[in-house]
């Protein structure tokens, strides 16, 4: 027994959990972002470097684990809040797409890294979610201990490698050839202005959670971390949508449209599939949705996502209360916004 002690405080001696971007083998991070099953561009360094960017509302943190000096694992969010008085109530640690692991990491490992996640931003946060845009099944259990509750969360997965427009449904396929709206890829800081526009008013009157500024839009134009898909009609913006790419997956993490208003030309449709093609046509697998709500609670986004011909996957989240009481106020808040 107490050579299992013994044998098991060196191997926890020779994992390090990194905690700044200049601790990290930037050669490695890449690497590991770029092979791994669970990586995505969401914890890449490019991903660590445009939160940075953004002193004024977001601060970024990223933990890594080595063993033996070789990178296992990497961790990368933000800590997002609003100003004045709602910043008590909207100070949130949001891991996008969820930490990228070997392929080969250990339940040790995972909890390690995890721990050190929870232990360094529990005071700076309400609570800290993962948003997992892949399979942490494996890993279960290393999160529970670390102390990360397991909830359910659905998504699409369109699979790029197949025939896209042939995956339709017939309604999307319809909507697509009655549509005369034309698909702007080369688009300029006005015009994504006036889709900020349209961003905004989308969620003010039905998402209703908050959005950050165009800033955050504008450089990511600028950095050319994203590529935007505008839908253009008669010489206006009329919808669009902001994608990031990592070579391996395309991720829709902005889409809006005016759809009530150009009812002919569904401009919501016409920005989603052309995320798509973009996707196929520079030899990624996968278009990831981002989310389609919780199982078994009506969600009009879901119904939307689902004729795309997309896989249903249900990866789900990890959440951390930091702070039980702000964080039911806080809930309670969104739900009242939302009525």
């Amino acid at each position: 027994m107490s050579f299992f002690l013994c044998t098991f405080a060196q191997v926890l001696r020779k994992m390090k959990v990194l905690r700044t971007n200049e601790q990290i083998d930037i050669r490695q991070w890449k690497t590991l972002t770029r092979e791994s099953r669970t990586g995505t561009w969401f914890q890449s360094p490019a991903a660590y470097n445009f939160f940075a960017s953004f002193p004024k509302f977001l601060t970024p943190f990223v933990f890594a684990l080595t063993h033996n000096e070789i990178l296992r694992a990497v961790c990368v969010g933000f800590v997002t809040r609003e100003t004045a008085v709602k910043q008590l109530f909207t100070r949130r640690a949001i891991i996008l797409g969820g930490p990228a692991l070997a392929d080969d990491c250990s339940q040790d490992e995972v909890e390690e890294l995890m721990t050190a996640v929870r232990s360094k931003l529990q005071s700076q946060a309400i609570y800290i979610e993962t948003r997992n845009f892949n399979d942490y099944s494996p890993w279960r259990e290393a999160f529970e201990k670390s102390g990360f509750a397991y909830r359910k969360h659905l998504n699409f997965h369109v699979d790029c490698t197949l025939d896209i427009k042939g995956c339709l449904s017939d309604n999307r396929k319809r909507q697509l050839n009655k549509s005369t709206a034309l698909i702007n890829e080369n688009v300029n800081e006005a015009e994504i202005n006036e889709w900020y526009s349209i961003l905004v008013e989308l969620y003010r009157t039905k998402v209703k959670t908050p959005l950050w500024p165009i800033e955050f839009f504008l450089e990511a134009y600028r950095q050319r971390i994203a590529q935007f898909m505008l839908v253009q009609h008669n010489g206006h913006i009329i919808g669009g949508s902001m994608v990031v790419t990592d070579g391996k997956c395309v991720y829709e993490w902005f889409e809006c449209g005016l759809n009530m208003v150009y009812k002919e030309q569904y401009p919501s449709v016409k920005a989603t599939y052309a995320g798509m093609e973009w996707a196929k046509a520079h030899g990624c697998n996968r278009y990831d949705m981002m989310g389609a709500g919780e199982p078994n609670v009506p969600y009009g986004v879901r119904d939307f996502k689902s004729e795309f011909g997309g896989e249903l996957v249900e990866h789900g989240r990890f959440l951390c209360v930091c702070k039980p009481l702000l964080y039911q106020l806080g809930v309670l808040g969104v739900k009242m916004l939302k009525f």
